[in-house]
């Protein structure tokens, strides 16, 4: 009796040929399981999707397409405008008031940012040695940012009032001359700038603290047994250490100052004139500020900010990058 024939596998063919079938219940069964895993994934990324769409990709169309047409207020009702191009941007360019509105807009974000950060960190750093107290400090810390922005915006507009404010009653009663912070050209940024640092700082300090949190102790221990000092320590350690959450920290701070309104609104309205005119108190002027708004500029200005926001975001990610690559 001749012997099955053995492929080269070693099975007999008749026994391969047999088992063959079995393969095709057990792939469509991985393949459900596949697509059922699948579609449950989907389901999960629907909301979200829907949320972006609905809340984001749509009013950014809505934004866009507002800037390249030319509206007005009936036209804005019915829908019926015609087409601009980019005769906005190029209005909003030419305009006088774009100039002091982008470079008080550069000022307000890189001054807050600077200032915000370095705070931040120092008291990040100095929170981290754990002394008695420092958590009930730490949480003190945390009331500015806690506060709603019309109350801290309303607060400093009255400390810094130019008649009853308690700043010029300290100033003068050091024998200084008081200042007019809210209605002098010379100071109204500054003013807001104040408050405005005043307000992100608690935000960098639970970052920064969160950060050195996930450093861990025994590079601090290694250094100080090498005879490193605290400087030392925290130039060649902490600081290259925090790179990572320094970086999105700087990213995050930059889009949301970039956008601040509220609080130059309440205590200046973007005056006197312009010197305290930002790019985000500029768009809210041409669309509500007068009697004849006009949405088309407004929108172009609030795309111009987006289109900078977009930049530096790219910036931030390619930075990463080339670190990450190092």
């Amino acid at each position: 009796m001749r012997s099955a024939v053995r492929p080269r596998g070693g099975q007999p063919r008749d026994e391969a040929a047999a088992a063959a079938p079995s393969r095709g219940p057990r792939r469509s069964r991985r393949e459900r399981v596949i697509r059922s895993t699948q579609w449950t994934a989907w389901g999960f990324l629907a909301p979200v999707v829907a949320y972006l769409g609905l809340f984001y990709a749509y009013p950014l169309y809505r934004n866009i397409d507002l800037s390249i047409r030319s509206y007005t207020v009936t036209s804005f009702v019915s829908g019926n405008a015609p087409f601009a191009g980019f005769a906005n941007y190029r209005a909003i360019f030419a305009n006088p008031t774009f100039a002091p509105a982008l470079l008080n807009t550069a000022v307000f974000v890189f001054v807050s940012i600077a200032f915000q950060f370095a705070i931040g960190l120092g008291l990040a750093v100095f929170f981290h040695r754990n002394f008695r107290l420092s958590g009930l400090l730490r949480a003190l810390f945390l009331v500015p940012w806690l506060l709603p922005l019309l109350v801290s915006a309303s607060t400093w507009s009255w400390m810094l009032n130019s008649d009853s404010g308690v700043v010029n009653a300290f100033l003068q009663a050091v024998g200084l001359s008081p200042i007019d912070w809210l209605t002098s050209p010379t100071w109204s940024l500054g003013a807001v700038l104040i408050a405005n640092i005043w307000i992100g700082i608690p935000f960098n300090l639970v970052i920064m603290y969160s950060g050195l949190q996930g450093i861990p102790p025994d590079v601090f221990e290694a250094a100080s047994i090498d005879g490193a000092s605290g400087w030392q320590r925290f130039w060649r350690i902490t600081f290259p250490l925090l790179r990572p959450v320094s970086a999105i920290t700087l990213l995050l701070g930059f889009v949301y100052t970039l956008k601040v309104f509220d609080i130059i609104w309440i205590m200046t309205r973007g005056g006197p004139a312009t010197s305290s005119t930002t790019l985000a108190i500029w768009s809210y002027q041409l669309s509500f500020g007068s009697l004849l708004p006009d949405f088309s500029s407004a929108a172009a200005v609030g795309n111009v900010l987006i289109v900078i926001a977009v930049v530096f975001a790219l910036v931030y990610v390619r930075a990463r990058h080339r670190l990450e690559a190092l």
